[in-house]
């Protein structure tokens, strides 16, 4: 029994559940700080329930790393139309919070099934494509019932609202349809659509609110005191950090709390005041590194499934930091899309904790570590 342990161990990939563990630091650090001086608040003291957040990822992360691969594969379907389910389940018996309903109550916790569907829309994708011909490349027929897939829970999802989640859901769909590899008459079909589908979207899909966040994008110094104020207080904390930052829990912004939402969407706002361009680089190096981590065993696993799902968990990642680094520094408007183990929520950090988790069993099937 203890041989078996030990060639576990010798064979176990650390390095997704290291790089997790070493982005939360920062970020439990960083929550604390942002909320240290908010006594009497709805924030004070979050960051132990982060932290209780984060032993529970962590731990259902670890057992997702023992989860076979074939596994996976067997249940993609299932699993998929369980989160559908429960996403329109969402729009019915959900619990509102402060105007969005987005969260089922399971007594003990709230759980915010769209996160799930991130990861269940990678599943059922990856096990879609690769078995339509892996070795030639998509033509349109190809991804007609793909693109049904993740437009119809994206739709369910941007309606409770939360238009992020349903961005986020497009663009994993995007990721893994090119790395699947498309003809030249898809890619160009699907940009016409998506031009379109935005011009539609933003006239009859979105609400006033988020229509105007698209406008303060482009002129946030036109209503300073409204709709533009997030933007420039983000704009102002980054700013003011300069290249060292002014120090750890010294957040001009976030202790007067002239910067709303410092704990969840501005998270790295708070970060680079405090840390500056400097701290910023060391974080942002931590994500770039696990970036090429995904990357690197797309390449090296051995079934094309597999190589799909990691593909799809990295862009999960991926689109979630590029999205919230560039709305907090003004290259994007701003939506709710959290920091990967940076910002506050349980339900995020559970859906990470499961991505390094089933990369991490898709890397120890290799038997190289």
């Amino acid at each position: 029994m203890q041989s078996d342990f030990i060639t576990i161990i010798k064979k176990y990939d650390f390095t997704f559940l290291v790089l997790m563990l070493l982005i939360f630091i920062i970020g439990i650090l960083n929550l604390y700080s942002a909320t240290h001086a908010i006594s009497g608040k709805q924030v004070d003291g979050i960051y132990k329930t982060q932290l209780l957040y984060f032993i529970i990822a962590c731990s259902i992360g670890i057992l997702s790393s023992f989860i076979k691969s074939k596994t996976l594969f067997r249940y993609s379907y299932l699993f998929y139309i369980l989160n559908v389910i429960l996403v329109v389940l969402v729009l019915t018996i959900g619990t509102k919070v402060l105007g969005a309903r987005r969260w089922l109550d399971l007594g003990i916790i709230r759980f915010q099934p769209s996160e799930m569907m991130k990861i269940s829309l990678v599943l059922m994708l990856s096990r879609w494509y690769c078995s339509r011909e892996p070795e030639n490349d998509l033509g349109l027929k190809n991804i007609i019932l793909p693109t049904i897939f993740v437009v119809v829970p994206a739709i369910i999802v941007i309606i409770q609202p939360d238009l992020g989640t349903g961005i986020i859901l497009l663009l994993v769909f995007f990721s893994i349809t090119f790395y699947r590899r498309l003809k030249w008459k898809p890619i160009i079909i699907i940009g016409i659509i998506g031009l379109i589908s935005s011009i539609v979207m933003y006239e009859f899909g979105l609400k006033d609110y988020q229509r105007q966040r698209v406008i303060t994008f482009f002129d946030p110094w036109g209503d300073v005191r409204g709709h533009g104020y997030n933007a420039i207080q983000s704009e102002i904390a980054i700013g003011s950090g300069q290249i060292f930052g002014k120090g750890f829990k010294k957040s001009s912004q976030a202790s007067l709390s002239y910067l709303p939402e410092n704990h969840t969407d501005f998270a790295f706002s708070v970060f680079n005041e405090e840390h500056g361009l400097f701290g910023s680089m060391i974080l942002i190096s931590l994500y770039v590194i696990l970036f090429m981590r995904f990357i690197w065993l797309s390449t090296a696993a051995i079934k094309f499934y597999d190589s799909i799902v990691v593909i799809g968990l990295m862009s999960i990642f991926f689109w979630h930091t590029f999205i919230n680094m560039s709305m907090t520094t003004g290259l994007l408007p701003i939506v709710g899309i959290p920091l990967p183990l940076v910002s506050y929520g349980g339900s995020s950090l559970i859906t990470f904790g499961i991505c390094c988790g089933i990369a991490t069993s898709i890397s120890n099937s290799r038997k190289l570590f």
